[in-house]
């Protein structure tokens, strides 16, 4: 494993702070590359092997194991005095709950694009959604187009696709040349060639972009005819707040071509913590909240957002956090959000990896972690002044985990401890989510898709040693009545000692739907002793519980008990409550009984060419499209309902219409009546259960 950087750098100030993200598709080669610049910029003295699991991002065992990342990670690196904050971060969409929080850390989302196998599959739909996120959190971002001398690689054609694809504002910043085997810079040099034809040709397309958004620096390009790079800094500033300009560089992490080159566009093009657009801060609960700005200034007070946690079995917890306002240093005292009791910061970490390097301060800008502090958790603003209590973050669009899979400790006994780690994993995921569903007594667990929840599986059984078996969720189907009936039931047991005796006469009506249960009593003379009403209540939610004709929970009826016998010696609460039990069951069997299925609101956001496969698909599985929004990104939510049993497996369906691109997300509307077939076959799978 490569040694860490050393800790040297905490003089450095905001001015000369970068923080990167690398974002994007699968096997687009990020992790690769940051073993590219972590090598040039003098941080480790080779680059590891992602075969051989010995990079510096990929460095959990199961990452290892798998050949590729699994969660974001941290890096540093020192570059002509500047400090670099890398983040290396999952390229599968099932991991998008590891990568979209990166973005809340940084000034610039470097969207990596693999030129090797553009030709074949095209833009990959993860580049295009982290795109679009980045956009949302006004972050500047920037292409990078990486295994550049791959064989077959048409980089004239892959650029002009990028501009098809995201807009005319993405101009190179250097250009390939000698077939990918190294590259020439484009912005601060006009002379000479390139694969691509003219320097000058790019040279200009970038100057006339970046002065476009000054006046001043319009007059001057006209009148001269060409202004000088480095007086551009400014204007490129803004261009890339704005998203006027969205630099593209081509790299190869593998030979090493570009990375240099890249190195300096970070240390001399990319904005510092003052430069860039400021988070999004509010100030306030609901309604009322208000935005708010940190301000980039070491001597304020402080504000810092926990993006990432993480939970060691050995290490203990652990709070990644990017400081916005203020400086942390050992020894500080901190509150967490609305919490009153300040922790004190024993030791302060940059991470290397999974190496940590200890610090003394870290200023606006700087990415950090602290450990062994309990209460921390995801999305935590930190703060010094106890007034602060109230800001918050700006909530990021995460997508929702619907993807369930039932599971359960093998050893009985060991529910406690289950629930225990699973409450770790959901708190290093945020698109992870656990929670026990009464109506089938299951323990659910959810995310992103079958890979996502396939490595959560893995990580109980490689990191905590905990096996459990697993199975699809039971879908939580309902009975009900649909007129009003009557039951009776006489219990009557001798067995040579005291007997058993009750006898209960009692109606039934339905009630209309969400209406749940009521219970009256009309029992007039006595016939059922005031004592005994309790227990046929019992025995009637006992048959509500277990169901009568499917096995379900029986729901939306009224129970009016109005008669009855009893026996002065033999009569028990036991025997009430059978009573009550089986009358309850005789009226709901006259009362043409039905099960309900839950139907769910479904909200779907896909390109909009695929807006017809998925309206017809929702038809096919007894669902309806309620309404549609377009947006001006390309893509539409789709808003409609559909049986939660007919999605099981939806993601599956959606990658197929939507090559990948669209998502959905699930929430319960209501109970209907299933289909006569439907009903047929659970009430007949519940009488073989009942028969067994």
């Amino acid at each position: 494993m490569p040694s860490p950087s050393p800790a040297g750098g905490d003089a450095i100030d905001t001015a000369g702070i970068r923080t990167v993200a690398l974002v994007g598709p699968q096997s687009a080669g990020k992790t690769s590359l940051a073993e590219a610049l972590l090598v040039k910029a003098g941080a480790i003295g080779a680059a590891g092997s992602l075969e051989r699991g010995t990079t510096v991002s990929d460095w959990d065992p199961l990452e290892r194991k798998m050949a590729h990342s699994l969660q974001a990670a941290l890096m540093h690196f020192q570059h002509a005095g500047t400090r670099v904050h890398l983040i290396d971060t999952p390229g599968a969409a099932d991991f998008i709950g590891q990568s979209l929080p990166a973005l809340e850390a940084v000034e610039t989302a470097a969207v990596v694009i693999n030129a090797a196998t553009w030709k074949t599959s095209g833009i990959d739909a993860m580049a295009v959604r982290m795109m679009n996120y980045a956009a949302e959190r006004h972050l500047d971002r920037l292409i990078i187009v990486n295994k550049i001398d791959a064989a077959g690689a048409v980089l004239a054609d892959l650029l002009e696709d990028i501009q098809a694809t995201f807009g005319k504002e993405c101009l190179p910043l250097n250009l390939p040349d000698s077939g990918g085997t190294k590259v020439v810079d484009c912005f601060y040099n006009r002379e000479g060639h390139s694969d691509f034809g003219s320097v000058d040709a790019a040279h200009r397309a970038l100057v006339e972009q970046v002065v476009e958004v000054d006046a001043a620096f319009v007059d001057r390009y006209l009148n001269d005819g060409d202004i000088d790079a480095s007086e551009l800094h400014a204007p490129l500033e803004q261009a890339l707040r704005e998203g006027h300009l969205i630099p593209v560089c081509f790299v190869s992490a593998r030979s090493g071509a570009g990375v240099a080159e890249l190195l300096d566009i970070i240390e001399k093009l990319l904005p510092n913590p003052s430069e860039g657009n400021p988070p999004e801060f509010l100030n306030g609960e609901g309604a009322d909240a208000q935005p708010m700005q940190a301000t980039p200034d070491a001597k304020a007070h402080v504000l810092a957002h926990v993006f990432k946690v993480t939970v060691d079995p050995f290490v203990g917890r652990m709070g990644i956090f990017r400081v916005h306002q203020g400086t942390v240093t050992k020894d500080s005292q901190l509150y967490i959000g609305d919490g009153r009791k300040p922790f004190k910061v024993g030791h302060l970490f940059m991470l290397q990896g999974k190496d940590h390097v200890e610090v003394q301060r870290a200023v606006p800008g700087d990415i950090v972690a602290v450990a062994k502090v309990d209460e921390i958790h995801y999305d935590a603003v930190l703060h010094d002044a106890a007034e602060d209590d109230h800001i918050h973050l700006k909530p990021l669009n995460l997508p929702v985990p619907v993807h369930g899979l039932a599971i359960e400790p093998k050893r009985h006994g060991d529910e406690q401890r289950m629930w225990e780690i699973l409450g770790k994993l959901v708190d290093e995921d945020p698109c992870l989510k656990v929670e026990h569903v009464v109506a089938t007594n299951e323990t659910i667990v959810y995310g992103l898709g079958d890979l996502h929840l396939r490595m959560l599986l893995e990580r109980l059984r490689e990191t905590y040693k905990f096996d459990v078996s697993t199975r699809p969720p039971r879908i939580a189907y309902r009975e009900t009545v649909t007129v009003n009936a009557e039951g009776h039931h006489r219990h009557k047991k001798q067995s040579g000692g005291a007997g058993q005796f009750g006898e209960v006469f009692l109606k039934i009506e339905p009630l209309p739907r969400g209406g749940g249960f009521e219970f009256v009593d009309q029992v007039k003379g006595g016939t059922i002793p005031g004592q005994y009403i309790p227990a046929v209540e019992k025995g009637v939610r006992e048959a509500l519980a277990s169901g009568v004709i499917a096995g379900y929970t029986l729901v939306d009826v009224r129970v009016i008990v109005y008669d009855g016998k009893h026996h002065s010696v033999d009569s028990k609460d036991i025997a009430f409550a059978t009573a009550g039990r089986k009358a309850f069951m005789d009226a709901v069997k006259a009362a043409r009984p039905i099960v309900l299925e839950p139907v769910a609101s479904v909200e779907i956001t896909a390109p909009e060419h695929a807006m017809g496969d998925i309206a017809g698909d929702l038809s096919s599985r007894r669902g309806q499209v309620n309404g549609t929004e377009n947006s001006a990104s390309g893509s539409v939510t789709i808003r409609g309902q559909a049986p939660l049993a007919e999605l099981a497996g939806y993601q599956s369906r959606l990658n197929a219409m939507t090559s990948g691109q669209g998502r959905y997300a699930l929430a319960l509307s209501h109970y209907d009546p299933v289909p006569p077939t439907v009903q047929t076959q659970l009430t007949s799978q519940f009488k073989v259960r009942d028969e067994e």
